[in-house]
């Protein structure tokens, strides 16, 4: 069989089959929620169906409290990330009005507004703001953070992140292998060098430790950096 986006999907699909099959608890209320934000005509960008169900796994396994997402699109990471954690708290960030608008009815629509904030801004300004509440006492530190907004301010987001994340805790940062082409040092799409940027920086940050991991599935080949803070 041949190793293309063809084959990944199916992967995808096959396995999801058996590892999330309709009968869990909240298997119908993903797929609403993909429904609904397709039928919003939202991008088909949010992470994907085995990577979102990895973190909310990682996150049970870890005993997370509290996570901050910046790109919240239709909410559909931040609904797995809380249907399969009842003990977590996510707060998510995004710029489009639209955008939110149709996460918070998807929010909505599987119960989980106690749980999940929605926080419309700049996610540069918003983390900022989020920083200063977290100095202020007004926050707790998070567990975990995950970075998947505009790639050319990858680095900006990480370098707060890396402050506002309790010792042991985690920030990934997605979409950062781009088909292989953060390899190719002539690029010039700023989505790329954004990747470059913060891979580059975090590698030389004394805060934490990360790896980069590539990644195949349904939404193609990518990858993202995880790194733990000390």
């Amino acid at each position: 069989m041949s190793t293309d986006k063809t084959t990944w999907t199916a992967v995808d699909t096959y396995a999801l089959s058996h590892s999330h099959p309709p009968s869990r608890p909240n298997a119908t209320t993903l797929a609403q929620t993909l429904d609904s934000s397709r039928a919003a005509g939202l991008p088909d960008i949010a992470a994907s169906r085995a990577q979102a169900k990895f973190l909310a796994l990682f996150l049970r396994a870890t005993a997370t409290t509290h996570a901050l997402e910046l790109g919240t699109l239709g909410g559909f990471t931040a609904i797995v990330l809380a249907s399969e954690n009842p003990q977590l708290h996510v707060t998510t960030v995004e710029i489009s009005p639209e955008h939110a608008e149709v996460a918070k009815r998807n929010i909505a629509a599987a119960g989980l507004e106690g749980r999940i904030e929605v926080i419309l801004g700049a996610g540069v300004d918003v983390i900022a703001s989020v920083k200063r509440e977290v100095e202020e006492g007004k926050r707790p530190k998070f567990g975990f953070v995950f970075i998947d907004a505009d790639k050319e301010n990858n680095w900006n987001y990480f370098d707060v992140a890396a402050d506002i994340t309790k010792s042991k805790g985690v920030v990934v940062v997605d979409n950062v292998v781009r088909g292989g082409r953060v390899a190719d040092e002539t690029v010039t799409d700023s989505r790329i060098l954004g990747a470059r940027k913060v891979i580059e920086n975090v590698g030389k940050d004394a805060r934490v430790d990360s790896v980069v991991l590539q990644t195949v599935g349904e939404k193609g080949y990518d990858g993202w950096l995880w790194a733990v803070v000390n």
